[in-house]
This record gives C-alpha cells, sequence and structure tokens, in this order.
C-alpha cells in the first residue's frame, strides 16, 4: 500500500514539475513579445492557459483520489493539502502572463523600449516561479525563504515602474494610455512574484508543519 503511495506522490511531483514548466514558459513567453511586439507568441500564451487550467483540474483530481483512497499519515497530508493551495497560485500565474499577453495585442507592436526595469520584473519573476517548484519538489525549506525573500525585490522594482511611468506621462503625455498599459503589465508581474511567494510558503508548510506568512 505504502508503495503504490509513493509512486502516486512521485506522479503528483512530477505533474507539479510540468505545471510550474508551463507558468515559466508563459511567463517568458509574454515578455518576450512585450519587448519583441510578436503578436504570435503573445497569441501562443493565451491558447495555453487552457492548458495550464487542465493542469490544475487533472492535479487537483490526483490530490482528492489521494486523500480518499490512501489515508495518508499527518505529514503527506500536509504536502497534499499544500499542493491543492499551490495549483491555484500556479494557476492565476497562468491567468497572469495571459492578461499580459492581452495587453501585448491591444498595444499592437508598441514595445516597451527604455522600460528594462519591467523586463528585470519579468526576469526575476520566473526565477522566483522555478524556484518555488524546485523548493517543493526537493522539499528545500531553504529554498523558499530565498524566494520569499525576493518578493521585496520584485516590490521595489514595481515602485520604480511606477515612478517612470509617472516621468514619462509628464514628458510626453501623448503616450499616457501607453504608459498606463506599461503600469498594468507591471502590476501582472508583482502579482506573479506574490503567487510565488505564496507558493513558497506552502512549501514551507508541508516540510515543517508551520505556515508562514509574507
Amino acid at each position: 500500500m505504502r508503495n503504490r503511495f509513493d509512486e502516486q506522490l512521485f506522479a503528483l511531483n512530477r505533474e507539479m514539475i510540468e505545471m510550474g514548466a508551463m507558468c515559466e514558459e508563459a511567463i517568458a513567453s509574454a515578455a518576450k513579445a512585450l519587448t519583441t511586439g510578436d503578436m504570435e507568441l503573445a497569441a501562443k500564451v493565451k491558447r495555453n492557459s487552457g492548458v495550464i487550467d487542465q493542469m490544475e483540474r487533472d492535479i487537483e483530481g490526483r490530490c482528492m483520489k489521494l486523500l480518499l483512497h490512501q489515508q495518508p499519515v499527518a505529514r503527506d497530508l500536509r504536502v497534499i493539502s499544500a499542493t491543492l493551495k499551490m495549483i491555484t497560485d500556479l494557476e492565476r500565474i497562468g491567468d497572469q502572463a495571459e492578461d499580459i499577453a492581452e495587453i501585448v495585442t491591444f498595444l499592437n507592436g508598441h514595445t516597451m523600449e527604455g522600460m528594462e526595469v519591467i523586463e528585470e520584473m519579468a526576469r526575476r519573476t520566473i526565477g522566483m516561479v522555478t524556484e518555488s517548484i524546485d523548493a517543493f519538489v526537493k522539499k528545500d525549506v531553504e529554498l523558499a525563504e530565498q524566494v520569499i525573500a525576493r518578493d521585496d525585490i520584485v516590490d521595489d522594482c514595481f515602485s520604480r515602474v511606477k515612478c517612470d511611468i509617472i516621468s514619462m506621462i509628464a514628458e510626453q503625455s501623448a503616450d499616457g494610455e501607453f504608459a498606463l498599459d506599461l503600469l498594468m503589465i507591471a502590476k501582472y508581474f508583482e502579482r506573479i512574484g506574490d503567487h510565488a511567494t505564496n507558493i513558497a510558503e506552502w512549501v514551507i508548510y508541508s516540510v515543517t508543519g508551520t505556515h508562514k506568512e509574507g
């Protein structure tokens, strides 16, 4: 019975890795579409959002079967319950990547020249998502703590974006709508960082039994 349960947990880890990889790709593709004005890439992000949604449903189904049929012990129960929380955050990360791609579509090739800080936000949030999933798979509390600490850097980037956009509007009022679009994009990246932080907090709970709220 335990061997069967361990096999199911291994499959659960694999599916979490796949879902995390899909979310990483979605963020990276949305960011690239933004910097290059690639409408086809933006459209791909939007199409793949449904795949991420299905992954959430599949993992949720596997978790429920484990809870109903395998009678997990306390630590296993923490892993399964944490997974149910984490897939919600991953699904929302996919949604926010889709939201960024949607804005890119409206920009119609207008790229974010001179907004390197948004590119920095994209790189950092991709790293946070990657490492939060790695921490889950490796049961690495220290790595999860590092992810949580990096959220402050992303928040600082968002503050810098706001200052840059205020200056942009003051100097080039005709670009006000574009500036607001960039602000929304930066906000979505900030939220992605928040969701990666949530995942890291649930990783810590799955290992220690203590939920650390940021």
